[in-house]
Formats: C-alpha cells, sequence, structure tokens
C-alpha cells in the first residue's frame, strides 16, 4: 500500500498543477505550450521532471528506438500524456496504457488542456497496479 499511497500524492500533485497552469493560460495553445508550463510548474513545486524521455520498444529482446517520447516522467513514477484536443478519443487512452506497459511504470495521467474545466479532462490509467478501479476516477471527455 505504501507505493499506491506514493503514486496518489504524486499523482495528486501534478493534477493541481496541471489546474494551476490550465487557469493561467486557458485553452487553445499548443501541446508544446501546456507541456514546457507544466514541466515548470512542476519542478517549481519541488517534483523531479524529465520531459519528451524517450521510449524505446523492446521487440524480440532488441531494444529499438522507434522515435516514441513520454511527454513527462514525474518522480521516476508517472508519466504525463498531455493533449489539447477538441475531446479524448479512446485512443489517447490506449496510447498511455502502451506506453506503460513498454516502459514498466504502473501509473499514468492524459490531461486535456483544451476544456473550458480541465478536472473535467484528466484521465488516470494504471496498468497492473493494485488501485486499478482508480482508472476510471476521474470523468473523460
Amino acid at each position: 500500500m505504501i507505493e499506491t499511497e506514493r503514486h496518489n500524492r504524486i499523482t495528486e500533485r501534478i493534477i493541481g498543477a496541471a489546474i494551476e497552469v490550465h487557469r493561467t493560460l486557458g485553452p487553445g495553445l499548443l501541446e508544446s505550450a501546456y507541456e514546457a508550463c507544466l514541466a515548470f510548474e512542476l519542478v517549481q513545486r519541488g517534483l523531479k521532471v524529465e520531459q519528451q524521455k524517450p521510449l524505446p520498444v523492446v521487440y524480440r529482446e532488441v531494444k529499438l528506438d522507434c522515435g516514441y517520447r513520454l511527454d513527462l516522467l514525474v518522480e521516476e513514477k508517472v508519466i504525463v500524456e498531455i493533449k489539447a484536443v477538441d475531446s479524448l478519443a479512446p485512443i489517447y487512452q490506449a496510447q498511455l496504457l502502451s506506453y506503460l506497459r513498454l516502459s514498466g511504470y504502473k501509473v499514468g495521467l492524459l490531461i486535456n488542456f483544451n476544456v473550458k474545466v480541465l478536472k473535467n479532462c484528466i484521465r488516470r490509467v494504471v496498468n497492473n497496479f493494485p488501485d486499478a478501479s482508480a482508472r476510471h476516477s476521474l470523468k473523460s471527455q
């Protein structure tokens, strides 16, 4: 349960930072702008953040660089996938779940900044983690 609590604390801090970024910038910008601002806000809050972290694909025990990148990796625990789209299509959640499987990380957040109210468009995705029921804890748009 300690690991679950750690992930929960990190995701809560990420969500708080994302809400602050959205409150300041509003909808309508490019994903790259939200990514840079969210990374800055997270660092300001004392979290370790890696931007555009390469994600290799392992195929038949061979590591292949296929150009995949994690938008943000926070505290070496939580993947944050940022979108600025009209609505979160199911493929975006599938993409994040694939990133979790490929990387071995257990928890990710899918955040769509192109909305009026950010909390309505944050999705927590988990991969083989004890709190799997939390994957639908936040509304998706």
